[in-house]
């Protein structure tokens, strides 16, 4: 039986698309169209990317929306890509030290796989060439990571270096801080991440918050780690982290923080676990996840958006360059009077504001402006051009808003993560079904197995992951697809819409995911670290009466990360496993019917 959610399902047509696919894609290749023909050569005319960026490339536009993370190193950047992937991506690395030595892209693709910064640049698939003005330094600080994760289909998530301070402030060989403007511009949410021992603000990180400047709609603060701090103590530093982003981001309006933890279900939580903050985190976490999981089905509309707001920039930077051109005599003295005019930016801005009937907010910075301008001649320029004018108010004023009306009311829902149920359901340390401690000792070895003890290295690593296999065929045409579907340890996988803390849902008999040996486990497992040791497994499963070169071969199934321990869904498999082969049901048999029951099908190979 399946466990997806009735109201998911959706039709598709002969091209294997939903009609709000289709959609999405027709409007995203008008919305290139509509660029490259109207406003494109406005920029280029008027070397737009001199002082902004780069013209757009296709793949800018019809890129995956982004999710960029930023703050100071060890706050928990990469671990949350981890809490939301529930697995870990190439190359990544977790510390207390400062660990992500670079910027990461991590996207779909169809296995494990890391691209090379200066291979990303020049690939023609990947929405990166305009990282290549940056230079070789910058790039051999940047690479892409690919692997086989279902929320990647809809998202792609960018990590950062974490941001140094005081005396670790060093010169890193490129503009960090323009890279994280070039960023911010393509990205549909920004994660501006704090931990309760890492208030302060260093000039590295202030620059970085300055510069994103213009896209305050995207940026989300996030306060990670609370479950470390006491109830007392969280309303003290919460308290701290507004007074110090007051001095840094001077906008009237408050700043909304979230408060959460966000451990991966396959790692144990670090340190003291206070309870008296469970609802708060609870709460707060769900409203975070609520607005990553609106990004998908509204990134065609920040595409337009965010393409609206480039036209106008372009047209206002017309107006600029065109004025200033035609203020230059035409004869002598044209160096005197352009540093004339470079001397009085902000009073040549009022006469253009008021000459063209343009608003004041679509202008730049007149500083900025003056830095970027003292690299040209202004005699170089071309004068105001009226034909491409109109052309760009044209697009702003017709094909544009002739886009936003084809846009349904409604989301796609075959690009949403998980469903909205997800809401019902406790995602935190608290509530970690999932939750999988390693052993501190030497794993037992009565199964005739040697299992690798703490101090080899082997880390809580699935043998198959969802990145290690191709994503299934997609069934017959006229049968219902279901939106991607994360892993089970992943932070975005749909539930049942109960409110029960078992993530499989209430206890009904069509639940085939139901735990069914929950009580059992509950009574035989570690009642702290939620975990079933080596010994008292061996005297669990030698009651089923299963010879003892079986229950090895159940174990080495269960067992999937060489732990010597079971959590609660590893020992479901393995109870259930004996079930059936108790029922003479042949070994490969019994591990799929069990995988299939239990929704981990997507996570581990047959």
């Amino acid at each position: 039986m399946s466990m997806t959610p009735a109201h998911a399902s959706v039709s598709v047509g002969p091209d294997g698309l939903t009609d709000e696919e289709r959609l999405y894609q027709e409007t995203i290749r008008q919305l290139q169209k509509t660029y490259a023909k109207k406003i494109k050569p406005l920029e280029q005319s008027y070397c737009f990317e001199g002082f902004h960026s780069a013209p757009l490339t296709p793949q800018d536009i019809g890129s995956k929306p982004m999710v960029l993370l930023v703050g100071q190193y060890s706050t928990g950047k990469t671990t949350f890509v981890e809490y939301l992937l529930g697995e870990s991506y190439p190359g990544a690395h977790v510390g207390i030290e400062p660990t992500t030595d670079r910027f990461v892209a991590i996207m779909s693709g169809p296995e494990p796989k890391v691209i090379p910064g200066h291979a990303a640049a020049v690939s023609g698939d990947l929405p990166f060439s305009g990282l290549t003005k940056f230079g070789t330094k910058f790039l051999s600080r940047f690479q892409v990571a690919q692997l086989n994760n279902p929320l990647l289909s809809n998202l792609t998530l960018i990590d950062t270096p974490g941001i140094l301070s005081g005396s670790k402030q060093i010169n890193r060989g490129y503009d960090f801080i323009s890279v994280i403007n070039w960023f911010a511009e393509r990205s549909d949410l920004i994660l501006l991440l704090f931990d309760g021992y890492k208030l302060d603000i260093s000039d590295e990180f202030k620059g970085a918050i300055h510069s994103l400047r213009g896209h305050e709609d995207k940026v989300r603060i996030v306060l990670n780690k609370c479950d470390q701090i006491s109830q007392q103590q969280l309303m003290r530093i919460y308290g701290a982290l507004m007074w110090s982003l007051g001095k840094v981001i001077t906008t009237p309006e408050v700043n909304r923080v979230y408060l959460g933890s966000f451990w991966p279900k396959y790692k144990t939580p670090v340190g003291t676990i206070y309870e008296e903050n469970r609802d708060l985190i609870t709460s707060e976490q769900r409203d975070l996840l609520r607005d990553l999981r609106s990004i998908p089905k509204n990134a065609a509309l920040r595409r337009v958006n965010e393409i609206v707001k480039r036209a106008r920039q372009a047209r206002v930077h017309a107006h600029i360059i065109g004025h200033l051109r035609s203020e230059l005599p035409s004869m002598f003295g044209k160096n005197k009077k352009a540093k004339a005019m470079l001397e009085d930016l902000p009073s040549e801005f009022k006469k253009i504001q008021v000459r063209y009937n343009l608003p004041p907010g679509d202008f730049p910075n007149p500083e900025a402006f003056k830095g970027d301008l003292e690299a040209f001649k202004i005699a170089d320029f071309n004068k105001l051009n009226q034909k491409l004018i109109s052309v760009a108010d044209d697009a702003l004023s017709t094909d544009f808003p002739k886009l936003m009306q084809k846009f349904p009311s409604i989301g796609r829902p075959s690009a949403e993560i998980g469903t909205d149920e997800f809401e019902d359901r406790e995602h935190t340390p608290y509530t970690n079904e999932y939750s999988s401690n390693r052993a501190s000792e030497k794993p037992d070895e009565r199964f005739g197995e040697k299992q690798p003890s703490e101090d080899s290295g082997v880390l809580y690593t699935p043998i198959a992951g969802p990145s290690a296999q191709m994503p299934p065929p997609r069934p017959p045409q006229s049968a219902p697809i279901p939106p991607p579907r994360p892993p089970p340890y992943s932070a975005m996988s749909a539930a049942s819409s109960s409110t029960s803390r078992n993530p499989f849902g209430e206890d009904t008999e069509n639940n085939t995911g139901l735990l069914r040996y929950r009580t059992v486990f509950e009574g035989v497992s570690d009642s702290k670290r939620k975990v079933l040791p080596a010994d008292s497994a061996y005297g669990v499963f030698s009651e089923s009466g299963l010879p003892t070169d079986v229950l090895r071969e159940v174990w080495g199934i269960s067992d999937w990360d060489n732990r010597g321990e079971l959590d609660q869904v590893q020992f479901e498999v393995a109870m259930r496993l004996c079930e059936r082969l108790k029922n003479n049901e042949p070994l490969d048999s019994a591990k799929h019917h069990v995988f299939a029951e239990l929704g981990l099908l997507n996570r581990f190979h047959n």
